[in-house]
């Protein structure tokens, strides 16, 4: 059976909770279920920026999540979309689900007129890198980050 992708949905929450600390636990960053009950909550609050896909390897059995949301352009005078987060979970890895939320958030990028989709990913991340090459540019820039 084909993965389906879907809008997160109330439903979901636990499973995408195990998603999400697994993603998190993969990048070395420490997570906690008050964390989470955030995400969570910006995900279903329509005033938020945040957004997320489901994946499913068949009903109710959630393999994968991608985050996104909307970003100004303001040297474009234009609307982008910005991926913050990408997992497939271990066991569902190389049965074309990064492609699937790629394809998905991209489509729903041109819906909403959305001039650009951006992500980034750790330079080591050969595997991850091989699909995103598929679908997109590797850009120059470099990523500076301040802590507040």
């Amino acid at each position: 059976m084909a993965s389906t992708i879907r809008w997160a949905e109330a439903g979901d929450r636990e499973q995408w909770g195990a998603l999400f600390e697994a993603y998190c636990a993969s990048g070395g960053a420490e997570q906690t279920p008050e964390m989470r009950d955030t995400v969570w909550g910006w995900i279903h609050d329509p005033s938020a920026q945040t957004l997320c896909f489901v994946v499913e390897s068949r009903p109710g059995a959630l393999v994968g999540f991608v985050h996104f949301r909307s970003y100004e352009r303001p040297m474009d005078a234009a609307m982008g979309g910005y991926i913050d987060d990408m997992f497939v979970a271990p066991v569902a890895r190389g049965q074309g689900i990064v492609d699937l939320m790629i394809e998905s958030v991209g489509a729903y990028a041109k819906e909403q007129g959305w001039d650009v989709l951006r992500w980034m990913t750790s330079d080591t991340n050969y595997r991850a890198r091989a699909v995103y090459d598929r679908h997109a540019t590797k850009s120059n820039w470099i990523t500076y980050q301040l802590k507040g």
